[in-house]
């Protein structure tokens, strides 16, 4: 969603900054089976595997529930990082079928994936009920300065479709449709920590999207519906697993956190790393900093400069220092058990001992 850098109705940043630190978490169980990508989830393992939380809008729990049920499951081996995803849905419909169009001008399920949490060099998978992928890689996030690059793709992909009704039949009422897809560590591990598949106890920052568009029946087929005596479609909704608090994907530090187990199954709580919360109150330095910039065309040098006083992170002595240049800065400040943590300009996110 929006993977062209087109961000919609997005809330100032002193908005975003204000927003609840509270990304929503999985933990992932070892696949205790073989898993067939059909799309169908009848295998042990994922009749095993928890339920995601049901989707949310994109802004939060401040905006109109979602109109159908999405929720998503997920699963890993020595292979494959495995996603599921159930959407209700009465007019189950597709046009889109030559990999890496555009997606979401379908209804569609998305996932986002930054393997090592620093907001850069993630992926970004979307597929449609006719099992249509776009993958793609983005350098940055768009705001920082992008690019994506449209030619990566998923070696080795799996996509299976399921539709509970008919496919592009107007005219019935279809219950909805299941994805599942199977995404091999051998491309994943790119830009991941040492560039390797994860580790049980290892966390990785992922989050999920669905495009849902509303739509008429026009000579016997589905057609997005219009602005009242316009020929422009109805704004899209945007329904995901962890808020955004905005209408833009594209921010990871709002993302959720998927914890691998090598368990098979079970109730593995999920473990909670203190130091994403100096990286979010960083964070908040980044969104003034942006501000600023934009108001005088340079960057704050002094903290003073950006009110910093009234920014904590539980737990910490949270005392960041700058180094600032008109055109680049670097914040850092102690974190837990020895860490330090850094934001840069571009708005890159890292820890260092």
């Amino acid at each position: 969603m929006l993977a062209l850098g087109a961000i919609g109705a997005q809330r100032a940043p002193a908005d975003l900054e204000a927003l609840p630190f509270a990304p929503r978490h999985y933990v992932a169980y070892r696949a205790a089976s073989p898993i067939h990508v059909d799309g169908k989830l009848d295998e042990p393992a994922w009749v095993a595997a928890a339920w995601s939380e049901p989707f949310v809008d994109i802004e939060g729990e401040s905006r109109p529930r979602p109109r159908f049920r999405t929720r998503a499951k997920m699963l890993w081996d020595d292979e494959s990082f495995y996603v599921a995803a159930e959407m209700e849905e009465p007019d189950v419909w597709g046009t889109l079928t030559e990999r890496d169009a555009v997606i979401f001008r379908d209804n569609d399920f998305e996932i986002f994936i930054d393997p090592d949490g620093d907001t850069h060099a993630y992926y970004e998978l979307e597929v449609n009920a006719l099992g249509t992928p776009w993958d793609l890689l983005l350098i940055k996030p768009y705001r920082d300065g992008g690019p994506a690059i449209h030619a990566w793709d998923i070696a080795g992909l799996q996509i299976g479709v399921d539709v509970h009704g008919t496919l592009n039949r107007p005219g019935d009422r279809d219950e909805g449709w299941t994805v599942e897809m199977a995404m091999p560590w051998k491309i994943l591990k790119e830009a991941a920590p040492a560039q390797k598949p994860p580790k049980p106890g290892d966390r990785w920052r992922v989050n999920f999207s669905r495009v849902e568009w509303q739509v008429d029946v026009t000579d016997g087929r589905y057609t997005k519906r219009l602005r009242l005596g316009t020929t422009e479609p109805l704004p899209e909704s945007n329904w995901v697993w962890s808020p955004q608090g905005a209408i833009d994907m594209h921010m990871p530090e709002r993302w959720g956190y998927v914890q691998f187990s090598s368990a098979r199954g079970g109730t593995e709580s999920f473990v909670e790393d203190p130091n994403e919360r100096v990286k979010w109150a960083l964070r908040r330095l980044y969104y003034r900093q942006r501000r600023v910039r934009a108001a005088t065309g340079s960057y704050a040098a002094t903290l003073d400069a950006l009110n910093a006083a009234d920014i904590h992170a539980d737990g910490v002595d949270f005392r960041p220092v700058i180094h600032a240049t008109p055109s680049t800065y670097e914040i850092t400040a102690n974190g837990f058990d020895g860490t330090v943590a850094h934001i840069s300009q571009d708005g890159r996110v890292w820890l260092t001992r």
